[in-house]
């Protein structure tokens, strides 16, 4: 079922081990700086900028060049590698391996898990607020009750009361969780791969291959930090909790970088290794199922099928259409170097 792809000749002439670790110390610290900066920078311009009058405009924007960055991300970087990963002579060449496309299915299992985590958080936070079934009928009324009911509410609306603010307030709840649901979920999804990368490139001796990921990943860690950023800061978290999921994202590659380093001096197992390609073929496609569902049902379709905002102005369907292109753009392009 898979091809069998290899370069022996040109993976040789570029091994050099302590040049390699060279790099990856390097590497460690530029990836490490450069996550900070991506994920901070829109989470701060989001605590200075609330409240301010285009301030949901510009989380929208923000919000949708993330979406294009995230799909880019699992479509044009994580899964291309996953599928490399599997094909390779030494996996692809074995039972069952050579059997079956493996990758295809676990980014499938990744959609479906993700799939099944939406659908159990968003039932829990339904029946969290009470909500009551919304195709429960509704008894007809007739023309002199609806004109009773009409002027009702236009008395209690000059009076000043706000009879539905409570139901107003668990919708915006419901939402805010929802929104925070995203971000936990996508983060999980970013996590994974972002060990990955790090593993795979820690576990390398080869110079070449490395040399242009630090540049790459470098400007990786940026736009996909600002596309996680712009999704925490929506979801309004504490500081506490805004602050834990910005470290985290920022350290994981380094520290994936680390425990490849380790792996590879513990077992001498490169990254070319059957079983270094196999775990990374196999997380690659989950992460990957992960961050599709993401880019695709929470992030593109929520905002530009059910998002009021958008749907009422013109301009902002516009714009955040081409924020979208543009995230898109700008990570499929890095796929040049990394």
């Amino acid at each position: 079922m898979a091809a069998c792809v290899t370069d022996t000749a040109r993976a040789l002439a570029c091994r050099d081990g302590r040049a390699a670790a060279y790099l990856k110390f390097i590497s460690i610290w530029v990836i490490f700086f450069t996550s900070v900066i991506g994920i901070s920078s829109p989470v701060l311009l989001a605590r200075y900028f609330q409240g301010k009058p285009l301030y949901d405009k510009a989380v929208l924007v923000i919000k949708c060049f993330a979406a294009g960055v995230i799909l880019s991300t699992s479509l044009v970087h994580v899964l291309p590698d996953a599928f490399t990963a599997l094909s390779d002579c030494k996996v692809a060449s074995h039972h069952p391996w050579k059997d079956f496309p493996f990758s295809g299915l676990v980014t499938l299992v990744g959609v479906l898990l993700a799939l099944l985590v939406d659908i159990t958080a968003s039932s829990h936070v339904e029946h969290s607020h009470g909500q009551k079934d919304q195709y429960e009928p509704v008894p007809a009324l007739t023309q002199e009750e609806l004109m009773e009911r009409k002027k009702s509410g236009e008395s209690r609306c000059e009076a000043g009361e706000t009879g539905g603010s409570e139901e107003e307030r668990a919708a915006e709840e419901a939402v805010r969780l929802k929104q925070r649901l995203v971000s936990q979920v996508l983060e999980i999804g970013i996590i994974f791969h972002s060990v990955i990368i790090g593993v795979t490139m820690g576990m390398s001796q080869n110079k070449c291959t490395i040399r242009p990921l630090v540049a790459a990943l470098a400007f990786h860690q940026i736009f996909e930090g600002m596309g996680l950023g712009g999704c925490i800061a929506q979801a309004g978290f504490g500081i506490g909790t805004t602050a834990y999921m910005c470290f985290m994202f920022s350290v994981t590659t380094p520290i994936g970088i680390v425990m490849g380093m380790i792996l590879f001096s513990v077992t001498g197992f490169e990254d070319s290794n059957p079983k270094a390609l196999i775990m990374e073929g196999l997380l690659g496609s989950f992460s990957s199922g992960i961050l599709i569902y993401m880019g695709l049902v929470d992030l593109i379709a929520a905002d530009f099928f059910h998002n009021k905002m958008m749907s009422s102005t013109p301009w902002l369907k516009k714009a955040s259409y081409i924020a979208l292109t543009l995230g898109s753009t700008a990570m499929s392009v890095l796929a040049l170097w990394a």
